[in-house]
């Protein structure tokens, strides 16, 4: 069932915003873009149970920078029972990119992506989950 409201506002500048998230994604139209939005909210929310999942960590940082793979070897050595394997790829000279397979409850998996992703000097990083059970 669909249901249409008006009367919803944005100010300016976040309507510029996601003017650009609509082009940049190539939606139809706005509705189209909030409601993909909206959808994907509530997905992440019922991640924040404690069901089994699993998937992937990536990450993308420059290679020269020592500490940052230190930090991220440091960190799933912690989580060496959740974390199943890691590879790593040069994008180039610079960027390497970790792949981290991990299983586990998800409260787990966003945390330790979390401590993963806010290493500093990490320059993108996203978690991807999907239900093991």
């Amino acid at each position: 069932m669909s249901v249409s409201r008006f009367g919803v506002s944005l100010d300016e500048e976040l309507l510029k915003e996601l003017d650009k998230y609509v082009a940049e994604n190539a939606f139809t139209n706005r509705s189209q873009a909030i409601r993909f939005l909206i959808e994907k909210n509530m997905a992440e929310e019922k991640w924040k149970c404690n069901n089994i999942v699993a998937g992937a960590i990536i990450l993308v940082f420059n290679n020269a920078k020592k500490e940052i793979a230190k930090k991220s070897a440091d960190i799933q050595l912690e989580y060496s029972d959740v974390i199943l394997s890691t590879q790593s790829f040069f994008l180039n000279e610079i960027n390497l990119m970790q792949i981290i397979a991990v299983k586990g409850p998800s409260v787990k998996l966003t945390e330790v992506s979390d401590k993963l992703i806010g290493i500093k000097g990490i320059k993108h990083g996203k978690l991807i989950m999907g239900r093991a059970e």
